[in-house]
């Protein structure tokens, strides 16, 4: 076939969804052309499509290189770039189509929205002082419940059954009220900031443990994960790896389930902080507008103080390590290092915080940069070093969608576990859940997605969101 012709095909296969198989084209096309612009920016739009910013911002460098004049690689650019929360490199990417292109009303307002963005930004970072934490703010008991409200009235802390019905309330799409949201994350958090940032777990002879990836708002498919492995319980423990909310247009419901069930079971229900637990993500991807929809301003400022508590790691039994994103960007990172990290705060944008949150594993020995243009790509020798140096014997983690709902790698030392079925009602994927016996040997649950209210995810997606 001729570069022309592999490029149609890849367009047909874009407009299918199937992104890889169409990168896998556009390669084709490129290795026969390597001075087409636009094969580089189509590839770039399908990395977007699969979450691989950095990889979409190479490919719209390669592009523009190419030919200077081709607004789509600056367009690709700068959308990656907003994925990333990269508002000012984002800003210089629009203006440049802009430039090229006056009449173009999309890239202007995207270009003026990283502008407000990016001033805003600079004006707070100008009068930053050290503000009291809105948890000291808020007293749940100086909010009265009134006649009028007919929904769940939490206990604290909340017994199984009083959780069972605030699932079957926010099931029905109701909401709790005000008062209960807050005390609810205000003993959350005290739970939390007892904790230390690697968290160790010890699971008994002759039982077993649960460990969820992403859920990303699919509550209703976390409802039913739970009916598939029921609930957690003293004899049925969970930990869910972060990134709870974003994207799914239920991420209240799922982040107020799982909290209520951390306050039920403190010792048998453990959370761990994605790289959506962030301020950046929630900002761009709906967590903080489904957040102000429901309820207002203050809360979702709480939520941000109580995500910063979530511990960035477990080990259990002292061989399995469970982190969200992956391994790092240097050898000789030892347990007492992720200990030892300061995790209230906002991730930085490199290091063993970042990468924890934000890593992915490689098929390719050592290490490269990561398609997604943040943490590291690490392979199948890093992992077996990382382990052999702690004397651990298996990573689990999670942050990237799997066909199966999970992956193993790294001979057997390495899982991806993700729990969102059809994520984003487009990939298809299934979810899946991780047992692990008291030996730390995984076996593996997985199944469909479920049917859902009629809300599009990405509902609550901040004004980007139409551009991506």
């Amino acid at each position: 076939m001729a570069d022309e012709e592999y490029k149609n095909e890849a367009n047909k296969l874009f407009q299918e969804g199937k992104f890889e198989k169409a990168i896998d084209l556009y390669d084709k096309a490129i290795g026969i052309n390597p001075n087409n612009a636009i094969y580089y920016a189509n590839r770039a739009f399908a990395h977007f499509k699969l979450e691989r910013y950095g990889s979409c911002i190479e490919d719209a460098k390669k592009s523009m290189s190419i030919d200077k004049t081709y607004a789509k690689g600056y367009y690709r650019k700068g959308s990656a770039e907003i994925a990333l929360g990269k508002y000012k490199e984002a800003m210089k990417s629009f203006k440049q189509v802009v430039t090229l292109y006056p009449q173009n009303k999309e890239a202007r307002e995207k270009y003026q929205m990283c502008e407000k963005i990016v001033k805003k930004m600079a004006f707070e970072e100008a009068i930053e002082v050290q503000e009291v934490p809105v948890s000291e703010t808020i007293n749940p008991d100086d909010i009265a419940v009134d006649s009028s409200y007919k929904g769940v009235h939490l206990n604290f802390p909340p017994n199984i059954e009083n959780v069972k019905e605030l699932m079957k309330f926010l099931k029905a799409e109701q909401r709790l009220h005000i008062k209960y949201v807050y005390q609810l994350l205000l003993e959350v958090k005290k739970i939390l900031s007892k904790l230390d940032t690697l968290v160790s777990i010890t699971v008994p002879p002759d039982s077993h443990f649960n460990v969820c990836g992403d859920v990303h708002g699919q509550f209703y498919d976390l409802l039913n994960l739970f009916e598939l492995n029921e609930l957690p319980s003293e004899s049925n423990p969970y930990l869910f790896n972060g990134d709870f909310v974003d994207r799914g247009s239920w991420s209240l419901e799922v982040i107020l389930t799982l909290f209520a069930l951390k306050l039920t079971y403190p010792n048998h229900m453990h959370l761990m902080r994605g790289n959506h637990e962030t301020l950046t993500m929630n900002n761009i991807y709906g967590f903080r507008n489904e957040v102000e929809a429901k309820y207002n301003k203050k809360v979702f400022e709480l939520f941000t103080e109580v995500f910063c508590y979530l511990p960035l790691a477990t080990v259990i039994n002292d061989k399995v390590i469970v982190v969200h994103g992956g391994l790092f960007g240097k050898d000789g990172v030892t347990l007492n290092d992720i200990k030892s990290v300061n995790r209230v705060r906002q991730p930085p944008d490199e290091g063993i915080f970042c990468e924890l949150l934000w890593s992915d594993p490689s098929p390719f020995n050592g290490r490269q940069p990561n398609k997604r243009g943040v943490g590291i790509a690490f392979g199948p020798d890093v992992t077996h070093k990382f382990l052999n140096d702690n004397k651990l014997e298996l990573i689990i983690r999670s942050h990237e969608v799997k066909e199966e709902g999970y992956l193993v790698e790294a001979d057997g030392r390495l899982i991806t576990v993700f729990s969102a079925p059809n994520y984003c009602d487009q990939a298809g994927n299934k979810g899946a859940i991780v047992k692990l016996n008291s030996d730390m040997k995984p076996t593996f649950i997985t199944f469909a997605a479920v049917p859902h209210p009629n809300l599009k995810p990405m509902s609550y997606a901040n004004q980007f969101s139409s551009f991506f």
